[in-house]
């Protein structure tokens, strides 16, 4: 390797260092003030304490707004994936006509800023005489996370062959016994990624909530509010809770979503 070579990677990897560092070190803050035992953060930390880890863990109010940010991350997640697996084969798999016009439609909320289309949704619940609920704000992280599922699904079924599919009907398997033998085990990785996805932007989602959900909250208007007002250390011990959760999630699913394309790759290669 000679020296314009060496320099260029030290480069590369110093600015991703740079980035790195850039990126997480407003996650390590947050967790260092999470251990302070002072109420106001300060570094270096004078004295360590888990007390608000432990009031967070112990407080109603935070095991409610959990409890709301799971189901409706866990309803959004399993709506979703189900009509992003479906629209994701219209998108992808088939040509019919209105193809083009449908593939549109589908990216049209993403484009839309998320704190508009949160306020043009509680518009319409009011004109319609919808009360705001948690189950409303189900609904409105559909209307914006259902088009990113699509889209991750449908990466997925590019990298599809539609030959599987005949070569099982000539066989004279049924639509069903393809669909359950064949198409979704292939396509299970693409599946798994959209629900990794789907749950996580419901769950951090605060736009869409802060607009969506009345009288509830969820664990990122919690968060907001008492940055606001009312600050207490056990916002960036939630913060790191959920931090840490989320890289869990995705770890293990990382994991197993690369189990499921090996076994999907001997699927296919078997058939």
């Amino acid at each position: 390797m000679n020296q314009s070579a060496r320099r260029s990677n030290f480069l590369i990897w110093a600015w991703t260092l740079f980035v790195l560092v850039l990126v997480y070190l407003p996650i390590v803050c947050g967790a260092l003030a999470g251990l302070s035992k002072s109420r106001y953060f300060g570094f270096p930390v004078a004295r360590w304490s888990t007390e608000w880890w432990s009031r967070a863990l112990e407080s109603f109010e935070v095991q409610t707004i959990v409890k709301t940010s799971l189901a409706i991350a866990l309803i959004v997640t399993l709506v979703a994936v189900v009509v992003a697996f479906f629209g994701a084969l219209a998108f992808a798999r088939y040509d019919w006509k209105g193809r083009r016009l449908y593939q549109k439609l589908v990216l049209l909320p993403i484009f839309f800023p998320q704190p508009v289309l949160g306020l043009a949704l509680l518009l319409w619940f009011n004109a319609v005489g919808i009360q705001p609920t948690w189950q409303t704000a189900i609904f409105a992280h559909l209307v914006w996370i259902v088009p990113v599922v699509t889209l991750v699904i449908a990466i997925q079924v590019y990298g599809f062959d539609p030959a599987l599919e005949e070569a099982a009907a000539d066989l004279g398997a049924g639509r069903l016994f393809v669909l359950r033998e064949i198409t979704l085990p292939i396509l299970w990785p693409g599946v798994w990624s959209g629900a990794l996805f789907a749950f996580l932007l419901s769950w951090g989602n605060f736009p869409l909530s802060l607009y969506t959900t009345g009288a509830d909250s969820t664990v990122p208007e919690w968060l907001y509010s008492k940055m606001v007002a009312g600050y207490t250390p056990m916002v960036p011990a939630l913060g790191t809770m959920s931090t840490l959760a989320a890289a869990t999630l995705l770890l293990a699913g990382g994991l197993i979503a690369a189990l499921l394309r090996r076994r999907a790759a001997g699927k296919a290669a078997s058939a």
